[in-house]
């Protein structure tokens, strides 16, 4: 239960990350570029975080894969 709430934690963490570079590109104002390349490479750094905690998740047996139907 812990680890899918801090999946859909991070998830959260990157979603908004990606919305508030969109707002900074579309605004277009003065130092607004570098607030959106912040907030990209934050958005990417939170991607690896939530691949290695998946990863590690999976290694030691808190998660499982399961197949598609039956």
């Amino acid at each position: 239960m812990l680890m899918k709430i801090a999946v859909v934690v991070v998830l959260l963490i990157i979603v908004a990350s990606l919305f508030g570079a969109l707002r900074a590109l579309v605004r277009n104002q003065e130092g607004d570029k570098q607030r959106t390349v912040k907030l990209l490479a934050f958005r990417v750094g939170f991607s690896a975080l939530l691949l290695i905690l998946l990863g590690v998740a999976f290694a030691l047996g808190w998660i499982e894969p399961h197949g598609l139907g039956g």
